[in-house]
């Protein structure tokens, strides 16, 4: 089975969302039950891929993404995340994340036909991070003892599934490896929270509600794959564009990412 791993980097807020109430949040992105990162549907990435492909090659769209007897040739994974934007008191921003999600990432790449990943998971204490600089780093109210820079092979890895040659190049400088369970903590509590409004025809309010949202630079990333080998991955990366809008408010803006696919 052939399968290739895509990055996706937002150019937007996005709204992956679960209809569900969670406390003062009416809207909450979808989380994983067992770690609370946010992640995409697999099935909600699929029909982004389905809407975006049929306007440029309607002809395949039912071989290769199936129909209602037929599951069709392409895999879909659900959309995994990999560096979440944080907002630092000594810069603009990091770009986080932790040895947990690397290691999903290796073990995504090996599953695409990767053997080797390309680099090795450092080791990171709590309350430590490794990022550039030296001292202290600030992340929102919490600080973290500087204990070393984040290897080169790690920040190529992460790159290689950004679409921007400038993104990639300030990547060194604002990637930040924390301990799982310090970045756990931004993961459940460190994502905006957007106040929306219906107004009646005198302006007043009718439905007030708050919707929780992935932020513009969040780098997640998704395996396709093929089932029967007939250059599927081929037709899809020819026919997708460099976006795709996935998600809730897309007459509102919200949704885009930039694709990169990984060699």
């Amino acid at each position: 089975m052939r399968a290739r791993v895509v990055g996706m980097l937002a150019e937007t807020f996005v709204h992956p969302g679960t209809g569900q109430t969670t406390g003062a949040i009416d809207l909450p992105v979808a989380r994983e039950a067992a770690t609370d990162y946010p992640f995409i549907a697999g099935s909600s990435l699929k029909g982004a891929l389905l809407d975006d492909y049929r306007q440029r090659n309607a002809e395949e769209k039912e071989r290769i993404f199936g129909k209602q007897d037929n599951a069709g040739d392409l895999l879909v994974s659900d959309a995994r995340l990999l560096l979440l934007p944080v907002r630092s008191l000594t810069s603009a921003y990091k770009w986080v994340t932790c040895p947990h999600l690397l290691e999903r990432l290796q073990r995504d790449l090996k599953r695409s036909g990767q053997e080797d990943a390309g680099f090795e998971i450092p080791p990171v204490e709590p309350k430590k991070a490794l990022t550039g600089g030296n001292g202290r780093l600030f992340l929102e109210e919490r600080s973290f003892e500087i204990s070393g820079r984040v290897p080169e092979d790690v920040v190529q890895a992460a790159g290689s599934l950004i679409p921007h040659g400038e993104a990639r190049g300030r990547l060194a400088e604002q990637l930040a490896i924390l301990h799982d369970d310090d970045f756990g903590w931004f993961a459940r509590y460190g994502l905006a929270v957007q106040a929306r409004n219906v107004l009646d025809e005198n302006k007043k309010s009718k439905n007030l509600w708050y919707e929780e949202t992935l932020p513009p630079d969040t780098l997640m990333y998704a395996v396709l794959a093929e089932r029967k080998g007939n250059r599927t991955l081929d037709s899809v990366k020819e026919n997708i564009g460099e976006y795709l809008q996935v998600g809730g408010n897309e007459t509102v803006g919200q949704g885009w990412f930039a694709l990169r696919w990984r060699d």
